[in-house]
């Protein structure tokens, strides 16, 4: 088990943030283990045996412990308007010697016979090749997702980041993660692995809701990283699983887009949100919610610069009653 003490600072310093890169290393290791809903895999695995012809894409994979990746092929989120520009411009600063440090470590925990591979990460340039191999995978695999992936996510933070707000630690992290519970002034992930007790100091805690860490969730407590719980973001199991399709019956009723909006809005959303969410356009989106709200079903309040839609407890109704 780990355990962050929690501090009367550690509240007002916490914080969420959403990484591009980190995303793209969780996809990597599922999708090297074949651990993706069938039509994922079906649709990328083509684009992906295409980039393992590359020496520089296997030395990424090389790279890729049983705990955890070199800190510099996947760096520590900022905040939640992370770019993965942003990232990859943080790959490339990477002083030569600390590139060198990290993939030795990795390399001991996971050797490679992959000379190819090897020659690359001894090369004199690795920094600026391991970079642009993520660059590549990232626009060939993920990048046509992210829209969705990000909306799912930042949705979450929405959710926990008001809960914090209003009701604290214990608010926040009810419903996080089966592992993740608050004791005693303190936030504990029970693990098997790991007896640790860390004390935030003041610093906070970083919140990262992700898309791949799905099902499990993952701590980081040493340098580079700030102290961080990673979680599955909610919603994100629909991703996974295999969701049932929107009711015949309230799709009849309400039409299945504005049925869509509906079923999806068991959580506060924003337009653009939604609109990513579920790949529709952001008008159509807008003029649904403006029909759904006049009839009673949804209401918005507005959260900083966004205005979130939500169900009404009639809309709540109708969507339970078709459930069953």
């Amino acid at each position: 088990m780990i355990r962050f003490e929690v501090g009367g600072e550690d509240l007002l310093r916490s914080r969420f943030a959403l990484s591009p890169l980190f995303e793209l290393d969780g996809l990597l290791r599922r999708l090297a283990a074949r651990r993706l809903p069938p039509a994922w895999l079906t649709r990328i695995t083509p684009s992906y045996r295409l980039l393992q012809r590359s020496p520089a894409f296997r030395a990424v994979l090389a790279l890729h412990s049983p705990r955890h990746g070199p800190a510099f092929i996947a760096p520590p989120p900022q905040g939640l308007a992370q770019t993965v520009a942003a990232d990859l411009a943080v790959v490339r600063a990477t002083p030569l010697e600390q590139a060198r440090e990290e993939i030795a470590e990795c390399l001991r925990q996971r050797p490679s016979a992959d000379e190819e591979a090897l020659a690359v990460l001894a090369a004199a340039d690795v920094v600026d090749q391991v970079a642009d191999a993520l660059d590549r995978a990232w626009h060939d695999l993920l990048a046509p997702d992210w829209p969705q992936l990000r909306a799912i996510c930042e949705r979450d933070v929405v959710h926990r980041a008001g809960r914090l707000g209003s009701g604290g630690w214990l608010a926040a992290l009810d419903g996080l993660h089966a592992r993740v519970r608050w004791r005693d002034g303190g936030i504990e992930v029970l693990r098997n692995t790991l007896e640790r007790a860390i004390d935030l100091r003041g610093e906070g805690l970083l919140l990262v809701p992700s898309v791949f860490v799905w099902p499990g969730v993952a701590v980081h407590h040493e340098d580079p990283w700030p102290k961080t719980l990673i979680y599955p973001a909610r919603g994100v199991a629909a991703l996974w699983e295999h969701p049932a399709p929107v009711p015949g019956a309230l799709g009849a009723l309400l039409g299945r887009s504005r049925a869509q909006l509906l079923a999806a809005l068991d959580t506060p959303a924003s337009t653009t949100q939604l609109a990513r969410s579920l790949g529709l356009a952001v008008g159509a989106v807008g003029d649904h919610l403006t029909v759904l709200r006049r009839a009673g079903l949804l209401d918005r309040v507005r959260a900083g610069r966004s205005v979130l839609y939500h169900r009404t407890p009639l809309g709540d109704a109708l969507a339970a009653q078709v459930e069953e």
